[in-house]
């Protein structure tokens, strides 16, 4: 199977060499570590009854409770859309509460219920064991950490302010 994966393509380049290969691209092996992790994640976090999409909210919320939806939304990367059902489940098994703010009506604050925050000292070794699955130790996770946030920061720029980058 390997040789198949360093065929040769058009004008004498490997797959590995060509562009246009799968194994070439940074996006899909982004896309796939992804994956990877969502389903590492979804054993590490099956005990706690919690998705990790759940399991990011309450990291959020940990560290600063009392955010809007908005503001959740802006430190994950998610649409209202997307974070409301998921609250409203993290609410419905008792982990958070929604309130209206009164004096604007269309800001939803979410609080931590004590069972939510009694939640985070039960997690506390999640990180860790997500991080020894990886295979990396300490100091390469934390590299690797700082490598994709700052390629996460370059492209947001550069599809924000149509930088040299949006047009390639």
């Amino acid at each position: 199977m390997a040789a198949a994966r360093h065929s040769r393509t058009g004008a004498g380049k490997t797959q590995a060499q060509d562009p246009q290969s799968l194994d070439s691209q940074l996006c899909f092996a982004v896309y796939a570590a992804a994956h990877a992790f969502g389903r590492a994640y979804r054993s590490l976090l099956a005990g706690h009854g919690l998705t990790y999409p759940q399991y990011l909210v309450l990291l959020v919320l940990w560290e600063e409770e009392g955010l809007t939806v908005k503001d959740i939304g802006t430190r994950l990367f998610l649409d209202s859309g997307t974070l409301t059902p998921l609250l409203k489940r993290l609410e419905a098994a008792g982990h958070v509460r929604r309130a209206r703010d009164r004096s604007d009506e269309r800001q939803v604050s979410i609080f931590l219920t004590p069972k939510g925050r009694a939640l985070q000292s039960r997690m506390d070794c999640v990180p860790e064991q997500a991080g020894l699955l990886t295979g990396l130790d300490f100091d390469a996770r934390r590299a690797l950490l700082d490598h994709l946030a700052a390629l996460r920061g370059t492209l947001h720029e550069n599809l924000a302010g149509g930088g040299a980058g949006a047009e390639a």
